[in-house]
């Protein structure tokens, strides 16, 4: 059983610029992504999909294998994750190599961690999955949201105004930190929720959306709360 873990850290990120290597904490935000996949003691290769030069010396210097740049067609806004993990598996099978597994970590993930990967990759392997998704369950139910309609708030679903939370039905959403895949499943499917996507349920102290600058500071003050850095 082969396994690699791709890391997908192009260089143009446009809310936060610089994004994937901005420091956090300490050190450039793609350096927890590459020791939690490194210390997992899960992958036969540890990886970054990028067309950057900084990018690409700075994951090897915390220990990851830049063996050739992402391609200018996976680099733009609007390359979809699966598309740049297909472009790196077929590289690696022009060159030999093939993989039973893959995991996709995303580079600003810095509360990922080698626990919740081998958990992810025992539950591929227990429950015969295509994949697995980190998730959040949603803190607010979603069934009872307001819209605004004329300037004035109303209930999206009336049906579930007068409903308890604790009786509503829980939603979840990704975690945007990582998924692990079967190769074979993905290669047929090209898609990282597949026919049998297994949940890891995570803590709401376990994530956090970077997309702002906003996002960044709160990222970094639960990350020093989590690790006793106050």
């Amino acid at each position: 059983m082969r396994a690699i873990a791709i890391i997908t850290a192009r260089g143009g990120s446009k809310r936060i610029p610089r994004k994937n290597i901005k420091e956090f904490c300490g050190k450039p935000i793609l350096a927890y992504s590459i020791e939690a996949a490194l210390n997992s003691g899960l992958f036969d290769r540890v990886m970054v999909s990028t067309e950057d030069a900084e990018i690409a010396e700075i994951a090897e210097r915390y220990g990851a294998e830049v063996p050739f740049r992402r391609s200018e067609k996976t680099s733009g806004d609007f390359a979809a994750t699966a598309d740049v993990l297909l472009e790196v598996l077929e590289e690696y099978r022009r060159r030999g190599e093939r993989f039973d597994t893959l995991c996709c970590i995303y580079p600003t993930a810095p509360f990922v961690t080698v626990e919740r990967l081998r958990e992810a990759v025992r539950l591929l392997e227990e429950n015969g999955a295509d994949s697995v998704m980190p998730v959040v369950r949603f803190s607010f139910p979603p069934q009872r949201c307001v819209v605004v309609k004329e300037g004035c708030l109303q209930f999206k679903w009336p049906e579930y105004a007068r409903t308890r939370s604790q009786d509503l039905e829980p939603f979840y959403h990704d975690a945007g930190q990582f998924y692990c895949l079967k190769e074979k499943s993905f290669l047929e499917q090209k898609a990282l929720v597949m026919s049998k996507t297994v949940p890891l349920i995570l803590s709401e102290m376990e994530i956090q959306d970077i997309d702002t600058e906003e996002d960044w500071e709160l990222a970094q003050v639960k990350y020093r709360l989590r690790h006793g850095g106050f």
